[in-house]
């Protein structure tokens, strides 16, 4: 099977979709299909082939987490696409890129599968503050009416999760929708994994000791990871256990992370909570390791590969109960849930009061949870959905 993927985010950028992307490509690639990935160009501001990854130049939006806009056509691009003859074409996002694949599905006569990630109403935020705080209602209702006029483009639909499906049938979307969660490798992020002594070397740069209970919150910063509810309740925590040695690891970037650096000098903290910024995509099993416990406070995930992640990494999970994390975490067995101030506190006083036999069973339950998550299943469920498409234009 040829394959070719559209996507307007892919590594080196590390997000959800980036990663979904890549741990596609490899699934296949392993089952001996070609695949072809379309996305943007974070390097240079031409066009460039590589061997199987074509990277499109486009307009960085700074104002929306640094959004990368590329134009909806290019015949160049297409020329390419013709002489690779797909039989599929899998679009992995909304605008830019992913519209250009929705185009050439119609002008090459080829079925288009979409997989809806992200839920854009988190979202409307932005377009609120550009317009001072107008027309918030008027870009929920916009979202809607585009994400039914992509949906109905589509040979087939995917979601990540029931919450996405069950919000997408409540938004008036008819058409059928697969539930196809992202399988992950769990290999990168095991402790076993890592490299000792590097892991050793950095905490030592960042001042983590054995006796140091380190937290860790990875991803974009921004309002909709809500990474300023971890810190905000971090801080709470703190006012009451001041004799604890501590550290919060936020890894990543995004528009809010100088707003909530200066935050954190506000609270006292500028020496226990760092912000450790951007990490390369091969580095983030060894950021889950320097941690005990993985934190957020988002309910904005479509599926939350993070908390996936974490569980490889074998890390305890405190994290702000959302509907998509029902079936994942079984709370006070395999992590804790949390829905308040005073509940972070309260589960994060159980957490480090455990003894360690009790922490290393709740870090197997989550681990044992992840068969229903690995890359294989993943490849066989979208593999499904690629022949149903492809039997739909015969």
């Amino acid at each position: 099977m040829r394959i070719v993927i559209c996507t307007d985010t892919y590594p080196p950028e590390i997000n959800g979709v980036a990663t979904s992307t890549l741990y596609m490509k490899r699934a296949f690639e392993a089952h001996g299909h070609e695949v072809l990935v379309i996305t943007t160009n974070p390097f240079t501001n031409k066009i460039t082939y590589e061997k199987d990854i074509v990277r499109i130049p486009g307009l960085v939006m700074k104002k929306m987490f640094n959004y990368r806009f590329t134009w909806f056509y290019h015949s160049k691009v297409t020329k390419y696409v013709k002489k690779f003859k797909p039989d599929v074409i899998h679009v992995q996002s909304d605008l830019g890129v992913g519209f250009y694949g929705r185009i050439i599905s119609y002008l090459l006569h080829v079925p288009a599968v979409y997989t809806y990630h992200t839920q854009y109403e988190d979202y409307t935020y932005y377009f609120s503050d550009m317009f001072k705080g107008h027309f918030d209602r008027i870009a929920k209702n916009a979202i809607r009416w585009f994400v039914g006029f992509i949906a109905d483009m589509a040979d087939e639909f995917i979601t990540p999760s029931k919450k996405i499906k069950n919000y997408l049938r409540q938004i008036g979307i008819e058409s059928y929708i697969n539930i196809v969660p992202t399988g992950i490798d769990f290999t990168r992020f095991l402790p076993e994994s890592q490299d000792s002594d590097a892991l050793k070397k950095k905490k030592e740069e960042l001042g983590i000791d054995e006796n140091t209970i380190t937290l860790l919150c990875l991803g974009r910063v921004d309002k909709a990871k809500s990474v300023d509810v971890v810190i905000d309740y971090y801080y709470s925590f703190r006012k009451k256990h001041k004799n604890l040695k501590m550290k919060l690891l936020i890894v990543g970037d995004g528009p809010h992370k100088d707003e909530l650096e200066a935050t954190s000098i506000k609270y006292g903290l500028k020496d226990e909570i760092l912000f450790l910024g951007k990490v390369m995509n091969d580095e983030v099993g060894f950021y889950y390791n320097l941690a005990d416990i993985y934190v957020s406070a988002s309910t904005s995930e479509t599926q939350g590969l993070t908390y996936l992640e974490a569980m490889a990494a074998k890390r305890i999970l405190l994290v702000r109960y959302d509907d998509n994390l029902y079936d994942l975490i079984d709370s006070g067995r395999s992590g804790y849930f949390f829905n308040s101030e005073e509940d972070f506190i309260r589960k994060l006083e159980t957490i480090i009061d455990m003894d360690e036999i009790s922490k290393d069973k709740m870090k197997e339950l989550a681990f044992k949870k992840l068969d229903e998550y690995s890359i294989e299943t993943f490849y066989e469920r979208i593999k499904k959905v690629y022949e149903r498409a492809i039997k739909k234009n015969w």
